[in-house]
């Protein structure tokens, strides 16, 4: 997959996009979401009250047809390490199979920078399991 920046869709872009953002709903997420808007883009918000399960992959097609960058916002209903990783990998999982069977060449996932240097604490574990999948 081609790599794109956050600043690139933020600044750089000239053609509206429609962008999926799993997790549009959150606390990044609502930043984001507004951020791409007020640029100009096409913003499909991505949550289970939209239509849109990362977990069940109900919705996920209809919602990356003709989707030309997803960004994954989502995270776990809790902190507790073995609840993470089973959310982190099935969410990864699915959205994966989802996005290269719809074609998607762009795909961003909020991570937390230094998770592979504290694999002692769960919930760091299973972030950077989510990122291993990509």
């Amino acid at each position: 997959m081609a790599s794109v920046s956050i600043a690139q869709i933020f600044y750089l872009n000239v053609l509206v996009m429609k962008i999926l953002v799993i997790g549009g709903t959150g606390l990044v997420g609502k930043g984001v979401c507004e951020k791409l808007k007020n640029t100009g883009n096409e913003v499909i918000v991505g949550t289970p009250s939209n239509g849109v399960n990362i977990l069940t992959g109900e919705g996920l097609a209809n919602a990356l047809e003709g989707t030309d960058i997803v960004i994954d916002l989502s995270n776990s209903p809790s902190p507790e390490a073995q609840i993470a990783l089973n959310f982190f990998k099935t969410a990864a999982n699915n959205l994966v199979k989802a996005v290269k069977v719809a074609g998607i060449r762009h795909h961003l996932v909020l991570s937390i920078v230094g998770t592979d240097r504290a694999q002692h604490i769960g919930y760091l574990r299973a972030k950077n399991t989510r990122k291993m999948r990509w």
